[in-house]
């Protein structure tokens, strides 16, 4: 198992341009699977879950071929369907959170799909009842085998429907999107997720050939079609990682320009850091962040305590709340953190305690952070990384630490962040991968 080791407490300077965004990217892979035709798809990441999703495609029988470093041509003309029914595919696609957007294209295109309980964070349950239930009213039968955990669907025909999500999961919507964009008649999808990246989503199965209307609000309406072409789509940039890249440069008191950002698909997350207090300048499409050696948080109107919570978009998006919570143990001023939809996602915080910050876990989903202002540093540690953002958050107080630290389980890492030892280390941190 690889490790990071990391002496912090050295300020960075330079320019990040940020990958390609890794949530985007796990739909539009599994969108190849509607059509027997070429589909060309740039600014891939590589990373770990979005290579193991192009290694599941080929087994599955999908033709790629690698134009450049980011950048593939995929042909899903002869599906091996029995293969679906294998053990290597139950291990193959268990170990990867994405792999269940499969279901949706399989469904719309054969007629039947299969998929093992996925893998990926340990950050709480992620339940599947919205996919299934999607299914369900478009006309599918589905089984969960409990003792194998393997999922099947099957359906002779797809029918458009009215389905209202009982919640606005983005790869549920993504997943049911996919099948009715091949079922017969209209389909209209209430409390739709609508995320920038399952609009582009949207936008790349429009090129495609198909029918969608609504798209960035939460009602989608589908006109079924009978079959799609093939295209060609760039994927956004990773607002994750800019948002890392701008929590990064706050705690470490550096300058630091994110090129390339795609600003206006940022929604409200340069407004969020800015109430902690970190200055950020819109420079075109690039984002600028001075060196600051102090950022305060702000309360609210009546003085109370700022909350910061997720939901879903145009809400702030929870995969960024570990790098607020981190960067607010450094700010002047208190905060408290509300992570609604995962109830393990804070449970990492108790690292940065022992790294020496003042955080109160106050359940599962909340957490108070007074902000030290910079008046005592924390301090190195060895630690584990259990989840992605997780992982990143305690990269970069280990980057702004006192001293030696070293992050354990660096695959969680790796999984989402694509070289980010080699990049940081261009900006002059001192990132050590062993083992």
């Amino acid at each position: 198992m690889a490790s990071f080791e990391i002496h912090g407490g050295k300020p960075l300077k330079g320019e990040l341009t940020p990958q390609g965004a890794k949530n985007e990217a796990l739909q539009i892979l599994c969108a190849v699977l509607l059509t027997p035709e070429k589909v060309t798809i740039s600014n891939l990441p590589d990373i770990i879950d979005v290579n193991k999703l192009i290694q599941l495609l080929q087994v599955m029988g999908v033709k790629i071929e690698k134009v450049e470093k980011g950048t593939f041509i995929f042909q899903a003309k002869d599906i091996d369907l029995d293969y679906l029914e294998t053990e290597d595919f139950k291990k193959r696609a268990g170990s990867l959170r994405g792999s269940i957007m499969i279901v949706g294209p399989l469904l719309a295109r054969f007629g039947k799909g299969y998929i093992p309980k996925p893998g990926g964070d340990k950050i709480g349950r992620r339940r599947l009842d919205t996919h299934f239930e999607g299914f369900a009213m478009l006309g599918a039968n589905f089984n969960y085998d409990a003792g194998e955990h393997f999922y099947s669907i099957e359906a002779k025909k797809l029918t458009g429907n009215y389905i209202h999500l009982d919640e606005a999961s983005v790869t549920g919507t993504a997943n049911v999107l996919m099948s009715a964009v091949l079922a017969e008649g209209k389909t209209t999808i209430y409390n739709a997720a609508c995320e920038p990246y399952l609009q582009q989503l949207c936008k790349m199965l429009n090129s495609m050939g198909a029918k969608i209307s609504g798209i960035g609000s939460n009602m989608l309406q589908i006109e079924g079609v009978t079959s799609l072409d093939g295209c060609f789509h760039r994927i956004l940039p990773d607002m994750i990682e800019i948002g890392s890249f701008i929590g990064l440069a706050a705690m470490t008191k550096s300058e630091i320009t994110i090129k390339d950002v795609s600003y206006d698909n940022l929604g409200i997350i340069p407004q969020v850091f800015r109430k902690l207090g970190i200055k950020l300048e819109r420079r075109g499409d690039d984002i600028f962040i001075p060196a600051q050696d102090s950022y305060e948080i702000e309360t609210f109107i009546d003085g109370s305590i700022l909350t910061i919570a997720d939901a879903p978009w145009p809400g702030f998006t929870p995969d960024l709340l570990s790098i607020i919570l981190v960067v607010a143990t450094q700010a002047k001023g208190s905060v408290l953190i509300h992570q609604k939809m995962f109830e393990s996602r804070l449970f990492f915080v108790d690292k940065l305690i022992d790294m020496g910050a003042q955080i109160i876990l106050c359940d599962p989903h909340r957490a108070t952070v007074i902000g030290m202002n910079n008046e005592h540093t924390l301090k190195g540690i060895s630690m584990t990384s259990p989840d992605i953002r997780a992982g990143v958050s305690l990269l970069i107080a280990a980057l702004s630490a006192k001293g030696k630290s070293t992050i354990h389980n660096i695959e969680q890492i790796d999984r989402g962040y694509q070289d980010i030892d080699i990049r940081l280390n261009n900006l002059g941190a001192d990132i050590r991968r062993i083992g």
